[in-house]
């Protein structure tokens, strides 16, 4: 009887776990991609290397840092293939940008979607102490709206309207 039952918990929070993702995360995931598309876009390319001060990253690298972030932790939290940091300094354009955005955003979708195991509640090293899957996942989205919060500084700073927001 508790074979069963154990059985039985951990199908359901397999089942909550695909849930959550199919009806949270991916939707949230995309909306995010696509507001992160619509700043890129409104800024000129010859303002990708605008910075308000010279301790702060430009444009350009805001994105690039934002990209690199969920590159790391999905790779490294959301597969069992070791971290490879990628090399984005050949990105040169902003048509280069735009197709990263698009790139990375997709590849970390998928790292999350393809994992049908994942047990939110596993607890993982990060440099902060050890934090659930859920928190990893979190601090992906949390990550892209912090920098994406600078970069609309950055478009107004330019005198650029940012796109209108997109929440969930």
């Amino acid at each position: 009887m508790k074979k069963i039952f154990l059985v039985l918990v951990l199908f359901s929070n397999m089942i909550s776990a695909q849930t959550f993702i199919t009806e949270n995360f991916v939707e949230k995931w995309e909306n995010s991609k696509s507001y992160l598309l619509q700043m890129a876009e409104a800024m000129p390319e010859e303002k990708y290397t605008f910075k308000p001060s010279e301790r702060e990253m430009n444009f350009k690298e805001q994105i690039i840092h934002i990209l690199d972030n969920m590159n790391w932790l999905s790779e490294t939290y959301f597969t069992t293939t070791k971290y490879q940091k990628r090399d984005f300094s050949s990105i040169k354009t902003k048509a280069q940008v735009l197709a990263e955005i698009n790139t990375v955003f997709e590849l970390a979708r998928t790292r999350v979607v393809a994992n049908k195991t994942i047990d939110f509640s596993e607890k993982v090293v990060l440099f902060g102490g050890p934090k659930s899957k859920l928190q990893i996942l979190n601090l992906m989205q949390d990550h892209v709206s912090h920098h994406r919060g600078q970069i609309i500084v950055y478009l107004n700073l330019c005198q650029i309207q940012p796109p209108k927001y997109v929440g969930w």
